[in-house]
């Protein structure tokens, strides 16, 4: 197996490049450069033969500080008790003094930064004023939600320093002059700044060759971790410093074998449990099945003895009623009329009757 000590840099070829990559940058502030101090970055960019599986911040000391003193550097403390946010400032800049730390200038109290640096314009006016940023390691993790989206992409997010250290000025040193390398789960390429470029060119293969060092020794990733390291500067094209070897390839192969076979015997292993379950389930299915027919038949059978209910035949609807009675009412005055007819005739029948027995009885008898 291949252990990540294995990775030796070539140094005169590291050399070669920084002197390559410093003989461009010339070419390019002499004829492009505005401004007398045109220095720039140098990093590192490493490229790992897998993708680590948690996200990583590695610190790397350097031996040759990459930062000029002319930086401006601010810190941020932790509010004291029973104190103003004055008293505190005054507090740590006494501290700071006694353990001999010069490169601090300016301290800001987590209270003065909730509230004077609440605005959006404070907090791109404080980013632009500064070129680095500390913390108190007690109030780091409360930083991210007060400072803002654009400290992180700038890249300036403040590193924790340990203010109780007993070493304080040498653990603040070099946390400045070092870098720090994020290794994230998402890529597998990822970068970090070593030197500059107003640095000699023995200095910056130092700084490099210690980079790799810390970063190898630090990487949680297990089997050969990096594949390819490239130098290059801001304005500039990547140029290899190191290349992985063919071999291991071979040992990464060999590293997953196992995995593969342990995916593949569990692939089998779980076809043969769906057959093992198809089949119990179709034998179940069979047995449930003449169940199922033996029930059937026994229903049957009791249906046969049942004897089969006749619905008895319900009449027709009855005829409506009110239409016959409203006949019958349309019905009733005529023979009321008749009689009342044979009324009158039996009265006039009566009345002739007498008529004609009074005019028979005026009639004198001839002799």
């Amino acid at each position: 197996m291949a252990d990540k000590t294995e990775v030796v840099l070539d140094r005169a070829q590291v050399k070669k490049a920084v002197q390559a990559l410093q003989a461009f940058l010339k070419t390019k502030s002499t004829g492009d450069s505005l401004f007398l101090d045109d220095t720039q970055h140098i990093s590192l960019l490493f490229t790992l033969w897998k993708i680590p599986k948690a996200a990583q911040t590695i610190r790397i000391p350097l031996p040759h500080g990459q930062r000029p003193d002319t930086d401006e550097i601010c810190l941020f403390t932790r509010d004291e008790p029973n104190m103003t946010s004055e008293q505190t400032q005054r507090f740590y800049k006494k501290l700071l003094e006694a353990k001999g730390v010069k490169s601090i200038s300016e301290i800001i109290p987590y209270k003065v930064l909730r509230t004077e640096y609440k605005p959006y314009e404070a907090k791109r006016r404080l980013l632009g004023n500064f070129d680095m940023f500390l913390s108190d390691d007690r109030i780091r993790r409360l930083l991210p939600s007060h400072l803002g989206k654009h400290f992180y992409e700038r890249k300036k997010e403040p590193l924790s320093v340990n203010l109780q250290s007993k070493h304080l000025d040498r653990d603040i040193q070099s946390v400045i002059q070092g870098s720090s390398l994020k290794v994230t789960n998402k890529g597998c390429c990822c970068m970090a700044r070593v030197a500059s470029s107003s640095m000699s060119a023995d200095e910056v293969t130092e700084n490099i060759e210690a980079a790799v060092q810390t970063v190898v020794a630090k990487l949680r990733v297990k089997g050969p971790v990096l594949k390819l390291i490239h130098i290059k500067s801001q304005t500039s094209v990547a140029l290899p410093i190191y290349t992985s070897d063919l071999r291991h390839l071979s040992v990464l192969e060999k590293a997953n074998k196992p995995k593969e076979e342990k995916g593949t015997a569990q692939k089998q292993a779980k076809k043969k449990q769906t057959k093992d379950t198809k089949q119990t389930d179709t034998t179940a299915e069979g047995k449930g099945e003449k169940k199922n027919v033996k029930k059937k038949k026994a229903e049957e059978e009791e249906e046969e003895e049942i004897p089969q209910l006749v619905p008895i035949e319900t009449p027709s609807k009855k005829p409506k009623v009110e239409p016959l009675k409203k006949k019958q009412l349309e019905k009733a005055p005529k023979p009321a009329a008749a009689k009342k007819g044979t009324k009158a005739q039996s009265k006039l029948t009566k009345k002739a009757g007498k008529t004609e027995s009074k005019v028979k009885r005026k009639v004198p008898k001839v002799k």
